[in-house]
């Protein structure tokens, strides 16, 4: 890499207390680490929402769409910014907690405008731009969902992030997860604090060693 630049995504409507906010800061500080050449292009998506997708005709390029489609002037040039944000990046780095057993919203939003067939896709002459490029995936969640467990399977927001961004774009996703971040604040999951805290900590040596292998790739 000549001059390598992380995207970095944070998606958690937590500022404070956020558990995935404080794993992708770890990562983002530890890339930094290694030089001044080590850029961070960084979109607070809670912070600073993307609208959602205004006009259908944004899923496709120009070429694609309908005859006649006219989607918002605005709505087509933060779509060209948010694409350009995401092809200019050597690795991927996204934040995003669970709620509701799928993905924040806001992170959908942004989806939406950057997963185009075509451009980011495969779709007739255009073909994955983004292929082999690293995607890193941190995800927290308040409860288990470990094999066996009577919520085993409803995490449905890792599964839509490594379909879109492994199998559509073509990158190579990881994933570093800390579970039950609810334990110190329910009652209920006072027994599992401290399997919480030493998940916690794993997650963010974790993050530093994938910034730090990443960074010397």
């Amino acid at each position: 890499m000549g001059m390598p630049n992380l995207l970095h995504l944070d998606s958690s409507a937590d500022g404070k207390n956020s558990r995935s906010r404080a794993l992708t800061r770890t990562f983002a500080d530890e890339w930094r680490s290694h030089g001044e050449a080590f850029g961070v292009t960084y979109r607070d998506l809670h912070s600073d929402p993307i609208p959602h997708l205004p006009d259908s005709s944004l899923h496709w390029p120009a070429r694609l769409r309908r005859q006649g489609a006219t989607p918002p002037a605005e709505a087509e040039a933060l779509q060209a910014e948010l694409i350009a944000e995401l092809l200019a990046a050597d690795v991927l780095l996204v934040g995003s907690p669970m709620y509701n057993y799928s993905l924040p919203s806001t992170l959908k939003a942004w989806i939406d405008y950057v997963h185009v067939p075509g451009v980011t896709t495969p779709f007739g002459e255009g073909g994955r731009p983004l292929a082999g490029r690293p995607a890193v995936i941190v995800t927290s969640r308040g409860g288990s969902y470990d094999e066996g467990s009577p919520s085993a399977g409803w995490d449905h927001a890792v599964p839509v992030l490594e379909l879109i961004l492994g199998n559509a774009f073509g990158m190579s996703t990881s994933v570093i997860t800390t579970s039950l971040t609810l334990a110190e604040s329910i009652p209920s999951m006072a027994g599992e604090v401290d399997r919480s805290r030493a998940e916690f900590e794993q997650a963010r040596r974790d993050a530093a060693e994938t910034a730090r292998r990443l960074a010397r790739a």
